[in-house]
């Protein structure tokens, strides 16, 4: 079934919070209603749920990954040409040591890039209900449910005094 998005306004915090708590009564989960604003508040400002993020986790699988690439490459051109000088043993574990930590902190970082992109959701593709009016001051609530659902998402932002028309777009 295809899902709607519903757009409220509200132009001071505590018209958005009396929108979620209105959204919680009727129903709607914490995965279905978002705070759009142009303004930076605090993390549960208007009573939503704290974000659960997994960022941490990227750089540390690119630091094992790159640990590992790096690791293979020095070992496996170690082994492929063997240039014995001296009696040394073909496998140099100091040099090898430099070549694995480059190799770990480039794959953090570059996982570390991919971690936030997607973490922050980009690309979105289907943006849903938009204003303009988001970047001048207003807070923005945004339902995104299924097309039964949205009338009733529509009652919950009205009552809680959502400014001028209730905005309707597609997911």
């Amino acid at each position: 079934m295809p899902k709607r998005s519903v757009l409220g306004l509200y132009t001071d915090e505590d018209s958005a919070a009396d929108a979620l708590d209105n959204l919680r009564d009727a129903g709607f989960g914490d995965g279905e209603y978002e705070i759009l604003t142009g303004t930076p508040y605090p993390e549960g400002t208007f009573g939503e749920a704290e974000p659960k993020h997994n960022l941490y986790r990227w750089p540390l699988i690119g630091a094992i990954c790159g640990f590992t690439i790096a690791l293979l490459i020095t070992a496996g051109t170690q082994t492929a040409y063997p240039l014995i000088t001296g009696g040394k043993p073909i496998l140099s574990i100091p040099p090898m040591a430099i070549i694995m930590y480059e190799g770990s902190m480039l794959g953090a970082i570059i996982f570390t890039v991919i971690g936030i992109i997607f973490e922050s959701r980009l690309p979105r593709i289907f943006m849903g209900a938009y204003s303009e009016k988001i970047t001048e001051g207003h807070i923005g609530v945004t339902v995104t449910t299924t097309e039964d659902k949205t009338s009733v998402a529509e009652a919950a932002l009205e009552k809680a005094g959502a400014e001028g028309d209730i905005i309707r777009g597609w997911k």
